[in-house]
């Protein structure tokens, strides 16, 4: 593996805004917006490419090529490099980048987007104010981590940590730099799903009593189904050309080379999920973005359980996580087990979909699924209660990307900044660890440990592949 190159330390990094705020502080006195560069001073949606805010994007799988499509559709941003491992989708990227801001000039031609194999040649260019990370898991933590100390912005997509413990360094070091960060777990900002999270917050349930969210089994090559993700040994192929595999592997235990993990076209969005190596399997397919939606509508969006059973204390059928307020979150294998062992709504009540949950009241109960169609209820009156603009939840219609942006600008936290995605992250992590061990485990919160719990507590990190650290 070739040696990783030196990147300027934090304290000098040179990026636009990392020097005026160094010199505005031994200058004295200037104010918090002055420090700010224009692209970040309120540039409005017209804004030319000079005054935009300059990204880098790092990953262009399949959901890396929709975060790039979004920030070429906006008008307050500009892309300037896309970073890749692998040639070919480095370089299309470019090339729709150029492509879409050539356009834009009476000349039609600009070639202004660099097409980057190695993400710390990015974070060490000192014209990009912020990046968006969309490679495979097991790199979030570290490059978000190096992104802050470059004095970069992040968006990040989800599960922001493959472990406990770098989600809590990548937590630690955002706060530290003063960066801002947004998790891309982007259903809480539908409006429907926050609205629906901010009745069942508010009370409008009564005493909340338990939550249901889905937890299936993943599919693993040769392996059949698995609660966790695994390490099956995959044969090694013939690595194709363009791709940089060693540098793909990373901080993970080398591998060789196969399709399953990457190929083009991309076989699925994210198809390394079954491998522990690589990714969190039901945390990153769905279960990152059905916690952050659970625990900001039951108040504990930057804390988390105190206690997870798993069905072989004959305690509860499936799997259960308990919270200090006393609210029970269930994960089950499909919807049919909340009526049949939990008889927890009627046998008429639809439910269906991902990417949050089923609330349940001594008022009533109440959805927030995407991807399923209306939001559901019960009683009726709940519904008319709750005077939703639309029981629809259409995913496409956030605001995730703008919000990030805006607090870009103004300095201020966004929906899902790092203390939120680290801890939706963490439950998942936890639900994994309490599948491995099958035994209960009493959890801190606030100490983020196993209570009494050595060989709970060895999981909650890993090690990396040398040269690579947080």
């Amino acid at each position: 593996m070739s040696p990783a190159p030196t990147l300027p330390p934090a304290a000098s990094a040179r990026t636009r805004r990392a020097f005026l705020r160094t010199a505005a502080a031994a200058a004295g006195g200037v104010t918090t917006l002055g420090l700010i560069p224009s692209s970040a001073r309120g540039a409005g949606p017209t804004a030319p490419p000079s005054e935009r805010i300059t990204v880098g994007l790092i990953g262009r799988g399949l959901m890396g090529a929709g975060h790039l499509n979004v920030l070429l559709g906006r008008q307050d941003t500009q892309v300037l490099a896309v970073c890749d491992v692998d040639r070919t989708r480095r370089e299309e990227g470019c090339r729709i980048a150029d492509e879409t801001y050539s356009a834009e000039r009476a000349a039609g031609t600009y070639r202004g987007c660099a097409a980057i194999n190695d993400y710390r040649e990015l974070l060490a260019r000192p014209d990009l104010d912020a990046v968006v990370i969309v490679t495979p898991d097991h790199w979030h933590a570290l490059i978000a981590i190096e992104a802050a100390r470059a004095g970069k912005d992040v968006y990040c997509e989800k599960p922001v940590s493959l472990t406990i413990r770098e989600g809590r360094a990548l937590a630690a070091t955002i706060a530290r730099y003063a960066r801002v960060f947004q998790t891309g777990t982007q259903y809480r900002s539908i409006p429907t799903i926050r609205q629906v999270c901010e009745f069942v917050r508010g009370g409008g349930l009564g005493q909340l009593k338990s939550v249901f969210t889905i937890w299936a089994k993943t599919p693993v090559p040769t392996c059949g189904e698995s609660y966790v993700p695994l390490d099956p040994a995959l044969p090694g192929e013939a690595t194709p050309e363009g791709l940089d595999w060693n540098r793909w592997v990373g901080p993970a235990r080398y591998r060789p080379y196969n399709s399953t993990y990457h190929r083009n076209p991309p076989p699925g969005v994210v198809p390394w999920v079954f491998c522990e190596a690589f990714g969190a399997g039901a945390v990153t397919s769905y279960h990152s973005h059905a916690a952050d939606v659970i625990q900001y509508a039951i108040g504990m969006e930057t804390s988390g359980p105190v206690e997870i059973i798993p069905p072989g204390s004959g305690q509860f059928p499936t799997l259960t996580c308990r919270y200090a307020n006393g609210v029970l979150l269930h994960h089950v294998d499909h919807w049919d087990q909340v009526k049949d062992l939990y008889h927890a709504v009627p046998a008429d009540a639809r439910l269906a979909g991902l990417f949050g949950g089923l609330f349940v009241g001594e008022r009533g109960w109440i959805t927030s699924m995407t991807g399923s169609g209306p939001v559901e209820a019960g009683p009726k009156g709940l519904l008319e209660e709750m005077k939703l603009k639309t029981r629809e939840v259409v995913s496409g219609t956030h605001n995730h990307h703008s919000d990030w942006i805006n607090c870009i600008r103004s300095r201020r936290q966004p929906s899902a900044h790092e203390e939120i995605g680290h801890r939706s992250a963490s439950l998942g992590h936890l639900v994994t660890i309490a599948f491995m061990l099958g035994r209960s485990l009493k959890w801190d919160p606030v100490q983020e440990e196993f209570v009494g719990d050595e060989a709970a507590n060895r999981l909650r990190s890993r090690a990396m592949r040398a040269p690579w650290q947080i």
